[in-house]
């Protein structure tokens, strides 16, 4: 395999593996029931996942936040209607899921 080869591979291996993030942050999300409340781009009852992303933007400490808010619930952020606490989500799945929102734009 030649230089260019290999670098195709790589490459692709590499998109490839941020689709499957993409689309494992959406299925889990799906899963969970996330979506009953969230959405990508639009305020349903909670704030959409791009508004999450760009609230959060450069904030070295949001993905632990955002994943205790998950997890134990809260209001006061985003409007009156409390974020119920959901603590039946794993721990890998709710990181791939909060990692996948602080990435929208």
């Amino acid at each position: 395999m030649n230089l260019l080869q290999q670098s195709a591979f790589v490459l692709s291996i590499g998109m490839l593996s941020g689709y499957s993030f993409a689309a494992d942050g959406m299925a889990l999300a799906q899963k969970n029931n996330c979506l009953a409340c969230h959405s990508v781009d639009k305020k349903i009852v909670g704030p959409s996942y791009k508004d999450v992303a760009l609230k959060y933007k450069g904030n070295a400490g949001a993905l632990n936040m955002l994943m205790t808010k998950v997890k134990n619930g809260g209001g006061g952020v985003w409007g009156s209607m409390p974020m119920p606490p959901n603590p039946q989500i794993n721990p890998e799945d709710m990181k791939t899921i909060v990692s996948w929102v602080l990435k929208q734009k």
